[in-house]
């Protein structure tokens, strides 16, 4: 398991000891867009039930007490506990890890279609299905082969570009980087003197293993934050 660092720059207001922005570099904002796909079940199975504001940590916990019997014969609770992760671009960084074709709990999807050969146009990722031709059990395996990139090896993958550095809010906004925007927000915060002001460069550890990018501690404190502040990058890298 290799181990890389992930840099970012805050830009903090002394006198209120708040985080104005961020200087961020692609991983970073690649990260923060996951986190708008992740199914509300999975964040509340990584934020833990006790940490969910709110009743949905109620509502998740009784979900895990309820029997499978009560549930439709081609589903269980599962299906609503670990809820299959919409697709990626490739490339960006995650807060779990996900192999590609992945069901949210770090098992790779496997894909089936009928058993009756006449009808192998049909595929699902239950084995339980019955094919809608024939009425044949599909549980037949198949292999998922992801398409070569049209950009070839060059293309950076992720969200964004990785040419451009982002301006990070202290709410999570993000923007391009530039002189007249950091000149803008400084006024925006009647900032002053540039002695007010103090530069923190913070390192984030992502642990890879093989193809694949994990934040850990403060992916995680990133994404509890996010709902239930307004003040994010000062609650988790400040402490405030």
């Amino acid at each position: 398991m290799a181990t890389r660092k992930v840099t970012l720059k805050l830009l903090i207001n002394k006198k209120t000891k708040k985080v104005l922005f961020a200087e961020a570099g692609k991983d970073f904002v690649d990260f923060l867009f996951t986190l708008l796909s992740f199914p509300l079940g999975t964040v509340i199975k990584l934020l833990s039930k006790n940490k969910m504001v709110g009743c949905l940590g109620n509502l998740y916990e009784s979900i895990e007490e309820l029997s499978d019997t009560f549930f439709q014969p081609n589903l269980g609770k599962a299906t609503v506990l670990n809820p299959k992760l919409p697709s990626r671009p490739s490339g960006s960084t995650l807060l779990l890890s996900d192999g590609g074709e992945n069901d949210g709990t770090g098992a790779t999807r496997k894909f089936y279609v009928c058993e009756n050969n006449g009808y192998h146009r049909n595929v699902t990722d239950n084995p339980l299905a019955i094919c809608s031709q024939c009425n044949c059990r599909m549980r037949t395996q198949v292999s998922f082969i992801t398409a070569p990139s049209a950009a070839g090896n060059d293309q950076e993958g992720g969200f964004v570009k990785g040419v451009i550095t982002y301006m990070v809010m202290d709410n999570l906004e993000v923007k391009p980087m530039s002189t007249i925007s950091s000149i803008t927000m400084l006024n925006k915060f009647n900032i002053q003197e540039v002695g007010a002001l103090e530069e923190k460069v913070i390192e984030l550890g992502v642990d890879e293993v093989a193809h694949l990018s994990v934040f850990w501690t403060e992916g995680l404190d990133l994404l509890k934050a996010s709902l239930q502040s307004q003040t994010v990058l000062t609650s988790v890298f400040l402490g405030a």
